[in-house]
C-alpha cells in the first residue's frame, strides 16, 4: 500500500504550518478592510505585480494539470501543452486590451459588465450559468482530481481527502483575495518546485532504462523512443484528432477557449481587477512567463511514464480494474517512486496546486453569487459585513456540493478533456457577447439577449448532431470540440450582428463604451517581454510542430 514517510509528513507539515501562519498574519495585518467587499472580494490595492502574477498561476494549475494534463501527456504527448503555450500568448493580449475596457469602468465582477453594457437581465443569465459551471465542472474536478491523486500518493481514503482539501480551501478562502493572492505566491513556488522534482525524477528513470547518464540524455532519450509524442499537429484521422484537430491548435477553436479564459472569467480575471493598470499589466506578463514552464512540469514526466509503461515498468500502476489502461495515473504513479522526503515535497506541490485552485474559484463563486445574485435579487440594502458574511457562507455551500458531486467523475477516462470540452459548451457564446461588447457600441442588449439563450442548444446540438443526423437517414461524423467551439462562436457572432443591426436601440446606444486608443498604449518593457513570448513560441512550434 502507498504511504508516506514520517519525513514526508515532516515537510508537508512545514508548508501546511507556512502558508496557514502567512496567511493568518496577512488576514490581520490590514484588518480594516476585512468587512469591505472591495477589499475581501478583490483585494483592492493591495496585491503588487508579483503577486498578481502567482496567483493567476497557482489558481490555473491545480490537480487537472498535475492528473489531467499529465494523463493527456501519456496519452497523447506534447500536443496538450498548446493549452498553456498560447494561454502565454492569449495573457498578453489581455493584459493590452481587455484589461484597461475593464479597470477604465471599474469592473468588479463579469456580470456586473454584462448588466453595465447590455442589462441586468444578460447579466442574470449568465451569472447563474456561471455559477453552475464553476460548482458543477470547476470546482468538482479540481476537487476530485486532487483527491485521487492523495489517495494514490498517501494510501488516505478518498472521502477523507475530498474533505480535508475542502477545509484547507475554505480557510484559505475566508481570508478574502488579500489571503489568497500573497500565499498563492508561496503556493506557486511549492508548486513549481516540487513538480521539477518529479520531472527530474522521471527523466532519470528514462535515462537508467535507456543506459545513459544524465537528466539532459534521459530528455533526449525520452525524444528518441517516443517520437510519436512530440508533435502538436494531428492530422484528421489520427487517434486524438478530436481532442486536438489539426489548425484548430493556432487558428481555431484554442484561441477563442484561451480568450474567454483569461479575458472573460471571473475566476482568471478578478486577481486584476483591484490594481492599476501598470501593476495589472505586469502582473499578467509574469503570468505568461510561467506558463511557458508547465508542461516541463506536467507533460514530460507524463511522455515518460508513457514510455515506462511500453517497457512494463508501470504495467500495473497504469491499468485499472477493467484492464483498462488509465493515463490519469501516470503523475500519482511517478509520485509513488520518489524518495523519502521528495514525496513529502510531491505531496505538498500537489497539495499547493489543489488548494490554491480551489480557493481562487470558490472565491469567484462567491464573488459573483454575493454582488450579483445575493444583492441584486434578496436584500439590495444589505451592509457590507453582512455581503462578506453571504460570501463566506456561499464558500462552504459551494464546497459541500463539490464534496457530494466529486465521486460521480470516477467514470471518466481523461478527467482533462471532459473540463475542456463542458465547460465550452457556454464559451463561444459569452466570448462573442465580450468583445462585440468591448469594441463595438452598435451592439445591443437584444443581440446578447439572443446569444445568451441559444448558444448552449446551439454547442448541444453540434455535440449530438451525428445521433441527430441519423433521424433524417444520413451520417455525419462527430465533430471535434475545437471546431465545434469555432463554428459556434462564428454562428453567434453573426447573429449579435444581425440583431444589432436590425434594431433600432443600435443607432444611438447608450451602453456602448467609449475606447481611447491611448488606453492600450504599453510601456517599453512590456511590450520587450511580449516579443520575447512570442519569439519562444515561434521556437516552440517551429521545433516541434
Amino acid at each position: 500500500m502507498n504511504h508516506l514517510a514520517a519525513a514526508d509528513y515532516a515537510v508537508f507539515l512545514t508548508y501546511f504550518v507556512i502558508v496557514v501562519g502567512y496567511g493568518y498574519w496577512i488576514y490581520h495585518s490590514r484588518r480594516a478592510g476585512e468587512t469591505d467587499t472591495k477589499a475581501f472580494f478583490l483585494a483592492e490595492g493591495s496585491l503588487t505585480w508579483w503577486a498578481i502574477g502567482a496567483s493567476l498561476i497557482a489558481s490555473n494549475i491545480s490537480a487537472e494539470h498535475f492528473i489531467g494534463m499529465a494523463g493527456s501527456g501519456f496519452a497523447m504527448g506534447l500536443a496538450i501543452s498548446s493549452y498553456e503555450w498560447i494561454a502565454a500568448a492569449t495573457l498578453v493580449i489581455v493584459a493590452a486590451f481587455f484589461i484597461p475596457i475593464y479597470l477604465k469602468n471599474r469592473i468588479s465582477t463579469m456580470p456586473q459588465f454584462l448588466a453595465q453594457r447590455y442589462s441586468d437581465t444578460v447579466s442574470t443569465i449568465l451569472a447563474v450559468f456561471w455559477l453552475v459551471v464553476y460548482v458543477l465542472v470547476n470546482l468538482t474536478s479540481i476537487l476530485y482530481l486532487g483527491a485521487i491523486a492523495i489517495e494514490s500518493l498517501a494510501g488516505i481514503s478518498f472521502t477523507t481527502c475530498t474533505i480535508g482539501l475542502a477545509v484547507f480551501a475554505i480557510f484559505i478562502t475566508l481570508g478574502g483575495m488579500k489571503v489568497i493572492g500573497y500565499t498563492d505566491v508561496i503556493q506557486v513556488v511549492v508548486l513549481i518546485v516540487g513538480g521539477l522534482v518529479v520531472t527530474y525524477l522521471a527523466l532519470q528513470l528514462v535515462a537508467d532504462k535507456s543506459g545513459v547518464n544524465g537528466v539532459w540524455n534521459g530528455l533526449l532519450a525520452l525524444r528518441t523512443r517516443a517520437d510519436d509524442h512530440f508533435h502538436m499537429f494531428f492530422a484528421e484521422g489520427q487517434p486524438y484528432y478530436n481532442a486536438l484537430p489539426g489548425m484548430s491548435l493556432v487558428l481555431g477553436g484554442m484561441w477563442i477557449n484561451n480568450l474567454y479564459y483569461w479575458g472573460c472569467n471571473q475566476y482568471i480575471v478578478q486577481r486584476a481587477l483591484g490594481a492599476d493598470l501598470k501593476t495589472a499589466r505586469s502582473g499578467i506578463l509574469f503570468a505568461a512567463f510561467l506558463k511557458l514552464l508547465i508542461p516541463l512540469i506536467v507533460v514530460i514526466p507524463g511522455i515518460a511514464a508513457y514510455v515506462l509503461y511500453k517497457e512494463g515498468t508501470f504495467a500495473a500502476a497504469m491499468t485499472g480494474a477493467n484492464g483498462a489502461v488509465r493515463p490519469d495515473n501516470a503523475y500519482p504513479t511517478l509520485m509513488n517512486l520518489l524518495p523519502t522526503g521528495m514525496k513529502g515535497l510531491a505531496f505538498a506541490a500537489l497539495t499547493a496546486a489543489v488548494v490554491a485552485s480551489l480557493a481562487g474559484k470558490c472565491n469567484s463563486i462567491s464573488t459573483i453569487f454575493t454582488l450579483d445574485i445575493y444583492r441584486k435579487f434578496v436584500d439590495k440594502n444589505a451592509s457590507e459585513q453582512k455581503l462578506v458574511n453571504v460570501g463566506r457562507w456561499a464558500v462552504v455551500v459551494s464546497f459541500v456540493v463539490a464534496i457530494i458531486i466529486a465521486p460521480m467523475l470516477r467514470s471518466f477516462d481523461q478527467v482533462y478533456q471532459y473540463i475542456q470540452e463542458y465547460t465550452n459548451f457556454l464559451t463561444p457564446g459569452v466570448f462573442a457577447i465580450f468583445v462585440l461588447g468591448f469594441f463595438w457600441k452598435r451592439a445591443t442588449n437584444r443581440a446578447a439577449l439572443t446569444v445568451a439563450i441559444l448558444t448552449i442548444p446551439l454547442s448541444i446540438l453540434f455535440k449530438f448532431w451525428p445521433e441527430i443526423s441519423h433521424l433524417f437517414g444520413s451520417q455525419a461524423a462527430e465533430m471535434p470540440f475545437l471546431h465545434r467551439t469555432t463554428w459556434v462562436f462564428g454562428i453567434d457572432m453573426a447573429l449579435m450582428v444581425l440583431v444589432s443591426l436590425t434594431d433600432p436601440a443600435s443607432v444611438q446606444n447608450p451602453k456602448g463604451l467609449a475606447i481611447d486608443q491611448s488606453m492600450f498604449r504599453v510601456s517599453r518593457s512590456f511590450l520587450v517581454g511580449s516579443i520575447v513570448i512570442a519569439v519562444i513560441l515561434g521556437g516552440l512550434y517551429t521545433k516541434f510542430w
